[in-house]
């Protein structure tokens, strides 16, 4: 068996635990993207976050691991099998598709099956990537390097959850309602600010700068790779209480409200920082609901800010060749002052 390394084990880079679990709690958030400098542990935070989430219901023998429970949101195949009754269910994994870099549009999208269309004549539509992430998450790493129009398609499904493919006379929809998790290294290029728009949310790793939380970094990752099994294990239980924590918080989401100073605040921030469009205010406000569903409390300015710090750098004005501005905190603080 093989085993990650754990998430709560991770030294350091609260952000971006913090952006990723909002992100999983509140797919509607727009996804995660995480930018920093080679080896900050971006794929081992999602790869491990994927492997503390909680088991999910889905109808046996659906390519789309459609919720028993959702009948508006089920596939035309889940429809057409069970249109009366209970459907027969399994439990699974949240699964977490990754998506390799030379991937192609078929791949991504779907396809025609082709051996069943020249051997029997039948169009049969053969699920691609953006099936297989339904209810779970999609990861992307190195996403600047990605296709264009691929990253395109892959933010249009995101919005609206769901996947539509035209192919050889062939039309088909499909849920596609995953959590988007994108990692880069600006170093390497970065992605057309109309792209970098449509993330929800937006941290920055970087290597940590004290001495004793490095020597820790090394520490747990040699005892890691001595033995994974014994390493997973002692973490086992607070990833399963954390698990159960994020379970619990989902069930909330619903019922978290946004009184009208908070309302007030979030447009106030990106009236002062400069934010064009308004899917910056959209995006403080939802990540705020998040945060009062994941803390259990109601929404606050301490929230406002938070969630404005993981939705705005990305958003921010900037000059050509300037670099993405993470400082969102002092800039609010700055404002604050002015007034």
């Amino acid at each position: 068996m093989n085993y990650n390394f754990p998430f709560l084990a991770l030294v350091g880079q609260e952000k971006m635990k913090t952006a990723l679990i909002l992100a999983v709690l509140n797919p509607a958030l727009g996804g995660v993207l995480i930018r920093g400098e080679k080896g900050t542990a971006k794929s081992t935070a999602v790869r491990a976050l994927a492997d503390l989430l909680p088991y999910q219901t889905v109808i046996e023998g659906c390519a789309y691991g459609c919720d028993p429970a959702a009948r508006d949101r089920w596939c035309d195949e889940c429809r057409e099998r069970h249109p009366e009754g209970e459907p027969p269910t399994l439990k699974r994994r949240i699964p977490l598709v990754e998506l390799p870099i030379g991937a192609t549009e078929d791949r991504l999208l779907g396809s025609l099956n082709l051996e069943r269309a020249m051997i029997k004549g039948e169009s049969v539509f053969e699920p691609g990537l953006l099936a297989a992430a339904n209810r779970g998450l999609l990861y992307v790493d190195e996403v600047n390097l990605l296709d264009d129009f691929l990253v395109d398609v892959i933010l249009d499904a995101a919005a609206m959850g769901r996947n539509f493919v035209e192919r050889e006379g062939m039309s088909v929809t499909h849920p596609a309602l995953f959590t988007l998790v994108g990692t880069m290294n600006p170093e390497e290029g970065e992605l057309r600010p109309q792209l970098l728009d449509r993330f929800g949310l937006c941290v920055e790793v970087k290597g940590l700068a004290d001495s004793r939380e490095r020597m820790e970094v090394i520490g747990q990752r040699l005892s890691f790779e001595k033995d994974p099994q014994a390493f997973a294990g002692l973490w086992a239980e607070k990833e399963k209480n954390l698990g159960l924590r994020i379970e619990k918080a989902a069930g909330r989401l619903m019922e978290a409200r946004i009184d009208e100073a908070s309302l007030e605040k979030a447009v106030d921030i990106c009236l002062k920082l400069g934010v064009d469009g308004h899917r910056g205010d959209l995006t403080i406000i939802k990540t705020a609901l998040t945060l009062s569903a994941w803390e259990d409390r109601p929404v606050d300015e301490e929230m406002i800010v938070t969630a404005a710090e993981l939705s705005l750098p990305h958003r921010m004005r900037r000059k050509p060749f300037q670099d993405v501005d993470f400082n969102v905190k002092d800039r609010i603080m700055g404002s604050a002052g002015q007034d």
